[in-house]
């Protein structure tokens, strides 16, 4: 069918030539047979070569749909044109190739740039927060805990934006191998140990006594989001770490919850739901890079929440199968 709509002028013309030809012999009285024998060899040469271009037409089609993915990479091997109107469709397509490679070139340099002087700019902004966070040590008085609690949530956005900038470059850190889940777990409670004393909220943790396949230096990124947030909307009560079979671990809360409507959309990048909106603070971004973080490392990461009585963060930590390049 497509056949014959690529070619219904060709056709149409066939066929009034023929209706020329038998007006004509019709009105010179031309013996019946000799019009019958014309017309019947013009008929059986007609079909052979239009049997002939329509193979042709569907071998080149079949090339050209085998070709799709591959032609946006490179146009090399694109069928010879058969006339000079798929020769001029060919060029243009060239072209347009040739100013999209400039253009993803431009946009790459671009990147590139954006992506080292934001790393200098984060690994430069650590040492004066270390500075910092070493005055603050001598120091004894009322705002001291609060100001280390600010200066903590400052190296953590640091963090965020370092994270945010590898996740999608070519190379990246990650070093899988066998960890003691409790060395990792312990690093983000020492880490947050002074906001559980200030918030006075009990942690109940038990050694978990569990190795993962993991990169450490990710996955603590990934627990320092969810403790963050936990301890963030958790007033009062308590924060549990525990360990549930086939390697889960669970981060649970007594915090105020998530709202039922915001929590299909906790992971999207940017979206902050009720709880952002009552903290101005939120960004909406690190349940987005914690997800994203254990995607690459083949991890798993789900959460479930009632509003007004908590959150259960939960990390599924069974090794899967990692592509190897």
């Amino acid at each position: 069918m497509a056949y014959l709509k690529y070619r219904w002028k060709t056709l149409l013309l066939f066929l009034a030539f023929g209706l020329i030809f038998a007006t004509v012999f019709t009105l010179y009285h031309a013996p019946l047979y000799a019009v019958g024998y014309g017309a019947g060899l013009c008929a059986v040469l007609g079909a052979v070569v239009l049997a002939a271009d329509c193979a042709g037409f569907y071998r080149r089609h079949r090339l050209l749909q085998s070709l799709r993915h591959e032609v946006t990479v490179s146009t090399d091997h694109l069928p010879m044109p058969a006339h000079l109107l798929e020769r001029d469709y060919q060029d243009l397509l060239r072209c347009l190739m040739e100013e999209k490679q400039r253009l993803q070139e431009h946009s790459d340099a671009r990147y590139s740039d954006m992506v080292e002087y934001y790393t200098l700019w984060a690994h430069q902004i650590k040492t004066p927060i270390a500075a910092m966070g070493l005055l603050l040590q001598r120091e004894d008085g009322p705002q001291q805990a609060q100001l280390q609690t600010e200066l903590q949530r400052i190296e953590q956005y640091v963090e965020m934006v370092l994270c945010y900038l590898r996740l999608d470059a070519d190379s990246t850190d990650y070093m899988l191998r066998a960890y003691e889940l409790d060395g990792i777990v312990r690093q983000a409670v020492r880490r947050y140990a002074g906001q559980f004393i200030q918030k006075k909220i009990k942690l109940e943790y038990e050694p978990l006594n569990c190795q993962v396949l993991t990169d450490e230096k990710w996955l603590l990124f990934v627990i320092d989001q969810v403790l963050s947030n936990a301890l963030k909307y958790t007033p009062s009560g308590s924060i549990s770490i525990t360990l549930e079979p086939e390697k889960t671990l669970c981060i649970r809360d007594t915090g105020i919850g998530i709202a039922p409507e915001d929590l299909p959309r906790v992971f999207e990048k940017g979206f902050t739901g009720y709880n952002g909106r009552r903290d101005k603070r939120a960004s909406g971004i690190g349940m987005y890079l914690s997800r994203r973080v254990m995607e690459n490392l083949g991890h798993r990461l789900t959460i479930d929440s009632t509003l007004g009585e908590g959150t259960v963060v939960r990390l599924d930590l069974e090794s899967t199968k990692l592509d190897v390049e």
